[in-house]
């Protein structure tokens, strides 16, 4: 809650629904060096899973729920910016979510595997070859498989998109630190 209240001072946290609109900006801001999409993309898997967490919440789709409660929260007015020169701004982050309109529950769903990702991370110890990494790695390839199994990725694109960036999102991890002793093979993150 404090960093929240040091980084948008002018922001509205009466109620968690405010708290949570105010961490998924903040999530934006934070992620700002990568990509527009995917910035978007993982905010809003943290964004469902704490409205997951939060039972009366009525809200069952994703875009209705941004629709509703995020363009017109002040937070969400006065710091994300209209301008298209930005790396994210309110086009990208309304286009992307209305793409992946689905519900907030089968979204929140996504946020283990992407937190088993964040994982490797933020635990990699460039010293040792990391037995921490190497248990991510195995959660995330459980989540992701319970997920390929459980939802079909042929009625929804906006699943397959997902699996894809999570499974695009562990090549990239291994390819940057040559973990070639976490190496899952490839055919276990093939989305189809």
């Amino acid at each position: 809650m404090q960093l929240l209240n040091s980084s948008f001072s002018d922001c509205n946290f009466s109620n968690d629904e405010q708290k949570i609109i105010s961490g998924f900006i903040m999530l934006i801001h934070m992620l700002g060096n990568l990509e527009s999409d995917k910035i978007v993309q993982y905010s809003s898997l943290w964004l469902s899973h704490k409205l997951n967490q939060k039972t009366q919440n009525g809200t069952t789709k994703l875009y209705d729920f941004y629709t509703e409660n995020i363009i017109t929260n002040s937070c969400y007015i006065n710091n994300i910016d209209d301008d298209s020169d930005d790396n994210i701004n309110k086009s990208d982050i309304g286009k992307k979510i209305n793409m992946m309109n689905m519900d907030i529950k089968d979204i929140s769903n996504f946020y283990d595997a992407f937190k088993s990702l964040c994982n490797m991370y933020s635990e990699r110890d460039a010293t040792t070859e990391c037995k921490t990494c190497l248990e991510n790695a195995g959660e995330l390839f459980e989540k992701y498989e319970k997920l390929k199994n459980a939802l079909d990725i042929n009625k929804e694109h906006s699943y397959y998109e997902l699996l894809s960036s999570l499974s695009n999102d562990y090549k990239n991890f291994e390819n940057k630190y040559n973990y070639n002793s976490i190496h899952i093979n490839d055919y276990i993150f093939n989305v189809n």
